[in-house]
């Protein structure tokens, strides 16, 4: 068994520490104060403290997916997807405008770092990215300051703190672009940052990482799940390359990472088996996917292909993930109803003696959902033909194993409210006259990836008379993957790709359908191909936004085209603007070929007054946030971007990464 990172915090690490530092998150970004009240002199001159600075990073990156003290119905990965090809706000009796993304998003809107109910995590993604480079500067500050260190721990250390800097720099430059460049921590707060150019980033990190991979043990001499090592380093190694157009460098890391540092792709069932939260309802055949997404098999031993891992369990973890709430259909809506009109699933608590059948507890089986986020159709269908057939054996899209929930697949539930009638058939978009059953396609109707969303809470089943049973119909705490050696094998596809290997491209993503049982397999790919096979193997793992727009961003620097012959131009791929269906870049591309964006000139209206699915070229990149970021830097200037009011050419940017180092002392 493998241990995790939170034993190493306990043991290291006073209490009180650990809850000054989280309170430093509150902070507003362009505040240098390091993390503690503690003298910085006295604090971080010992190993500990370096230690518990480096264990705030590696907790933080569950932040990225979770979040603590909000209602429960959207999370900051949540974000990442509202802006890709793969999903759209689902609420959709929420407010007007609420996804047109094209008028409301801009500079003065709502940046909040912690948002309410539905809203956007842009202002929480800008901050918390912040708050980890923040982190990992004091490490970087003050680590020379600690005398005891071998030549060989320090550098261990400056490796890891690399790591999280760049990871979250990496996510910033492709979710904001041209953005204030801060590696130190100062003694006063600065306030007349510039914006230094994202290639000038990228630079910088891909130089910290190449010495990262030489300076951070690998995971078998780090001992604890959920801490950076060397193979994490080479990971984010390899996307650095892709993104500055190395991609030699990039495949040869991948080379490495593949096959010479003791990962591999686990192809048999792996560590416990979970049969399902109502195997009477919805029952599951074991099987390898299953099992490889079971939050306690990802932190095992046996878990060959977990690169890094955001350990999140127990009763210690105070961030449950809502993921069956959250991504899961409405079907429980009233608005689902049986051919003779009436109301085709009712609930059944478990509370509810009298009308109680397991047959149609969905509930356990599934979860309650309600749809924030919705899958796209794209994501349900059109993403999983291959060679012109939709793949349904694909273990990731298999119904018949229980991976895979159609919506056809459910049964009518009898009952109060329901229909008798109906009972026990099947679901129906339609009934024989082609009447639609669902009046709300969008929230209540849509196929969805079980195995994924699935979190089993025993802690919450154990109390079947809490409110409405939705602590085990919501989804539960669970440890989160990062990095896998899957999403190493699409890398080095990508490489290939971009150097003209469309072939050896194939074979990697072939791999990964392989291990899937697949029964389609590619004798040739384009960009395309590989953005649908991340879909398939990353969801609710890959920030699907950032990579499709690093994405873009390589296939301009290749001049390779897309799937559809469009090539694009290194110097214009992300400074359009627009709703029509020309231009832009490869992520807008995406969005208007495969998502409701844009559909109708004048959005998607569902009811009177509320217009849904718009998004601009410009939103490439989300606007440099006036209040949290613009504003309070009164005595410099951040470039806005393109398209937004404040864009504005003639603004100062550093074009040298090494330049806004230098600046970064003078207050």
């Amino acid at each position: 068994m493998k241990k995790y990172i939170k034993n190493k915090i306990t043991r290291l690490v006073p209490f009180a520490l650990l809850a000054v530092m989280a309170s430093s998150c509150s902070k507003d970004f362009l505040d240098s104060d390091p993390l503690s009240f503690y003298d910085p002199e006295t604090t971080f001159t010992t190993e500990a403290g370096l230690q518990a600075t480096l264990a705030q990073c590696d907790k933080q990156l569950r932040n990225n997916y979770i979040h603590y003290g909000f209602s429960g119905v959207s999370v900051p990965i949540g974000s990442e997807y509202l802006f890709s090809d793969m999903a759209q706000y689902g609420k959709t009796d929420t407010g007007s405008n609420i996804a047109d993304y094209a008028a409301t998003i801009v500079p003065t809107g709502d940046f909040r770092r912690d948002p309410s109910g539905e809203s956007l995590y842009l202002g929480f993604l800008w901050t918390e990215a912040y708050t980890g480079i923040k982190n990992a500067n004091t490490v970087l500050s003050y680590i020379g300051g600690v005398k005891s260190l071998s030549e060989e721990v320090k550098n261990k250390y400056i490796g890891q703190a690399y790591f999280h800097r760049a990871y979250r720099y990496l996510n910033l430059v492709y979710e904001f672009g041209d953005i204030p460049l801060i590696t130190k921590i100062l003694s006063v707060p600065k306030q007349s940052y510039y914006s230094t150019k994202k290639e000038a980033i990228i630079e910088m990190i891909t130089a910290d990482m190449e010495k990262a991979v030489q300076w951070v043990p690998e995971q078998s001499k780090i001992g604890y799940v959920g801490m950076v090592s060397k193979g994490a380093c080479r990971q984010l190694l390899i996307k650095c390359y892709l993104a500055s157009g190395r991609f030699a460098d990039a495949e040869a890391q991948a080379n490495i990472l593949i096959n010479q540092s003791g990962y591999s792709l686990v192809q048999n069932n792996l560590g416990i088996f979970d049969p399902g939260g109502n195997p009477t309802a919805w029952p599951i055949t074991r099987n390898v996917i299953w099992d490889l997404h079971r939050p306690e098999n990802k932190v095992i031993s046996a878990n060959t292909e977990a690169i890094l891992v955001a350990p999140n369990g127990g009763a210690q973890s105070f961030l449950a993930f809502a993921s069956m709430r959250i991504f899961g259909p409405n079907w429980n809506d009233a608005n689902l109803i049986t051919p003779d009109g009436k109301t085709a699933a009712p609930r059944f608590p478990l509370t509810d003696k009298t009308n109680y059948n397991a047959k149609y507890d969905y509930q356990r089986a599934i979860g309650r959902g309600i749809g924030t986020i919705s899958g796209s159709y794209y994501s349900q269908h059109p993403m999983w033909v291959v060679n012109g057939v939709e793949d349904k054996v694909d273990l990731r899209h298999n119904s018949t194993v229980g991976n895979w929930v159609n919506m056809e697949d459910l049964k009518y539930a009898p009952g109060a409210g329901g229909s008798a009638v109906w009972a026990g058939q099947n679901f129906r978009m339609k009934d024989a006259a082609g009447k639609l059953l669902a009046t709300d396609s969008i929230r209540d109707w849509y196929d969805f990836p079980h195995y994924k969303i699935f979190y089993h809470d025993v802690v919450a089943e154990a109390n079947p008379a809490a409110n409405d049973f939705q602590g085990a119909t919501a989804g539960a705490s669970a440890h989160l993957y990062i990095y896998r050696l899957a999403e190493t094998y699409l890398l080095r596809a990508e490489a290939r790709f971009y150097q003209g290997n469309a072939t050896g491209a194939a074979q990697d993503v072939n791999v990964v359908r392989a291990r899937a049982k697949a029964t389609q397999m590619y004798t040739t790919v384009t960009i395309g191909d590989i953005c649908a096979e991340r879909g398939r193997e990353l969801y609710m793992e890959e920030w699907r936004n950032v990579e499709l727009k690093r994405i873009s961003h390589c296939l301009a620097l290749s001049g390779k085209p897309d799937e559809w012959g469009n090539t694009y131009n290194k110097a214009t791929w992300d400074k359009q603007s627009g709703t029509d269906k020309t231009g832009g870049s490869y992520w807008y591309q995406r969005i208007v070929h495969y998502t409701l964006y844009n559909k109708y000139p004048n959005g998607i209206s569902l009811k009177p007054g509320v217009k849904f699915y718009t998004m601009d070229k410009r939103n490439n990149y989300w606007p440099i946030p006036y209040k949290i970021a613009i504003e309070p830097n009164i005595k410099g200037q951040l470039s806005q971007n393109y398209g937004y009011d404040g864009y504005n050419e003639a603004v100062k940017v550093w074009d040298k990464w090494q330049d806004a180092v230098d600046d970064e002392s003078k207050i």
